[in-house]
């Protein structure tokens, strides 16, 4: 959209496709309106694979046009209650979307829409444009204006095929990235494009201004100390139920990720009741000891009948495709499992086109034990509270220390202050343990989603995390008492605590995630259950030395280091942070690695 005449549209609108064409390769479709007004879309059949569900898709009077990514999946509820204003021609979802702009406007319908989203929406009589993302990013969404012209795509490679700008990059994300493995909302690793942010939607006027409005905010927290606490797990258990079913749906095969951890044994097991048939499931891990799961992964697969496949990967094998994902990615990896995730990903493509995740089940239900503590620590232990919780936590949160990053790097980091005060005050505003976990849902989750949505739509699968369904949320935090997410074992182990930290105490003296083990004990035994958490731990520091030799030669010229620091910064890493050197070390490559592959070129043509 442009306020100007673009030349070649259709050409760059080819050229957008192409670049994300992993995306949604069952169509191909182009809409030019005007010599400045054209649509975009690339398909990935899962809802209504008749070809009359793809898109761009016009309404029915032709004065509505969308562009979406992602499902839906309360929209034959939704459908159900428009039928008698709007005759449908689809089974899409794509389609409700458009018949409850037109009928009931984008608020009512972001309100009632439960999924996953990234739509654009223009209506051919005002000229007015909507772009709206869903409640928690699940579905990426980034947006470029410059010489009063709008690019927009679910990648930034279809915003940078546009040939319309030359971004370049973006230096004081570096130090944002380094701190949270990943580049926070709205903003991006490239100067000028931007992210829109999450449970938002903005609306463009013909001459590319636009105003952003926020349709939705986290619920407050329960603090009951009066419940019934096996009401609650029934109630709940509910809800978990629910979720995993609507968001089931599909016109396409669909499988599940099974780590042998709690929240993927737990999705498996309610997958095979509701599939009434044999579900595929798939996990990776690594040759070296205490870097795997398949003895748990194998022991749920067997419970449940599924189709199990196991992947490993060595060294080598990861060490290569770093370089590839950054390309789908359009971001340095900020999460080393990435790489087992995308591999995983392309061999399950295979057999089914959607795979359910677990991602959100940690964030809803306190499953980070240490960290979700940290409060207890705070009010036990810290002795200069006038500094306020933020900063006790956040320097326990971020993952390459502020210390090292304000030695090595020669970067401004002024998006440190943004998010600071951004986050201190709605801190202040909530109790301590309430607002690490209003962090994690509205910060860390987002970069999870990140993660899981590059790793599997470069293989052209669609991830779906129904623990982030909003309804299901919803209910934890307000009906679900805080002390039956992180509950201690008995009387005595919160006394004892308050003498230790949480690195000696969590899940010894207490349960993380406990209401959620509670649900699972109707499927699973206890040794998956209540087993401690392992996470998807890769081996980096063991290839420290491959790592240090890969560095010293990216790294040495880097523009983005203090000069000459490199041996240092190696040798810090392995004094200071011996347990995580690799994964520290890895971040700093990974930057460099990106940088070489999208600054050394002229995007525009």
């Amino acid at each position: 959209m442009s306020f100007n005449n673009v030349s070649n549209i259709k050409l760059r609108l080819s050229e957008m496709n192409s670049a994300i064409l992993h995306r949604g390769p069952d169509s191909n479709d182009i809409a030019v309106l005007t010599n400045n007004i054209g649509f975009a879309h690339v398909r990935l059949s899962i809802l209504d694979l008749d070809k009359r569900a793809n898109q761009p898709m016009y309404s029915n009077d032709k004065k509505t046009l969308i562009v979406f990514n992602g499902e839906i999946y309360n929209f034959i509820e939704i459908r159900g209650s428009l039928l008698k204003q709007y005759d449908f021609k689809t089974n899409s979802d794509t389609e409700v979307i458009l018949a409850a702009y037109q009928l009931k406007g984008i608020d009512w319908f972001l309100k009632n829409a439960n999924g996953m989203f990234a739509f654009a929406i223009y209506n051919t009589e005002t000229n007015e444009l909507i772009l709206a993302r869903d409640r928690f990013g699940i579905k990426p969404f980034y947006y470029c204006i410059e010489n009063n012209t709008l690019v927009f795509s679910s990648e930034i490679k279809g915003i940078l095929n546009s040939g319309l700008i030359n971004s370049g990059m973006n230096y004081a994300a570096i130090d944002e990235y380094l701190g949270n493995r990943y580049v926070r909302e709205p903003f991006t690793f490239f100067q000028n494009i931007f992210q829109v942010k999450s449970s938002t939607y903005l609306r463009f006027s013909k001459n590319v201004n636009f105003k952003e409005f926020t349709y939705w905010k986290l619920p407050n927290m329960n603090f009951c100390d009066t419940y019934n606490e096996l009401d609650v797990i029934e109630e709940t258990a509910e809800k978990v139920e629910k979720s995993i079913k609507n968001w089931f749906i599909s016109d396409v095969k669909v499988g599940a990720y099974l780590s042998g951890g709690l929240d993927s044994s737990i999705m498996t097991a309610l997958l095979s009741k509701y599939a009434q048939k044999t579900i595929d499931t798939y996990t990776i891990g690594f040759l070296e000891k205490g870097f795997n799961e398949f003895e748990y992964s194998r022991k749920v697969a067997l419970m449940f009948h599924t189709k199990h496949r196991e992947f490993t990967i060595d060294a080598n094998s990861y060490l290569d495709e770093i370089d590839r994902l950054i390309y789908f990615k359009d971001a340095p990896l900020g999460v080393p499992n990435e790489v087992p995730l995308a591999i995983m990903s392309t061999n399950l493509s295979k057999d089914i086109t959607v795979v359910i995740s677990g991602e959100g089940a940690d964030e809803l239900f306190g499953g980070y034990g240490q960290i979700f503590r940290s409060a207890f620590d705070y009010k036990n232990h810290c002795q200069q509270k006038q500094n306020g919780f933020y900063k006790y936590f956040i320097e326990k949160y971020e993952y390459v220390p502020r210390s090292i990053r304000d030695k090595y790097l020669s970067i401004d980091s002024n998006y440190r202050e943004f998010f600071d005060d951004m986050y201190q005050y709605d801190f202040k505003n909530h109790q301590n343990e309430e607002s690490i976990f209003r962090f994690f849902h509205s910060s860390h989750i987002k970069g999870l989603l990140n993660r899981v949505d590059m790793t599997t739509m470069q293989a052209s699968v669609e991830a779906r995390p129904p623990f982030l369904d909003h309804e299901l949320l919803t209910h934890v935090y307000e009906k679900v008492p805080y002390n039956l997410k992180l509950k201690w074992n008995n009387k005595n182990a919160m006394l004892i605590a308050k003498k230790q930290y949480a690195n000696e105490y969590s899940e010894t003296l207490d349960t993380p995630k406990y209401i959620l083990k509670k649900i699972s004990e109707k499927f699973l035994p206890n040794d998956i259950i209540y087993r401690k958490k392992m996470g998807f731990p890769v081996p980096l520091t063991n290839w420290f030395d491959k790592l240090q030799y890969l560095s010293k030669n990216e790294l040495k010229d880097a523009d983005w280091l203090k000069k000459g620091t490199i041996i240092s910064l190696c040798n810090e890493l392995t004094l200071t942070h011996s347990n995580r050197s690799g994964q520290l070390l890895w971040m700093f490559l990974n930057i460099e690695l990106f940088k070489k592959k999208y600054f050394n070129k002229n995007w525009q043509w």
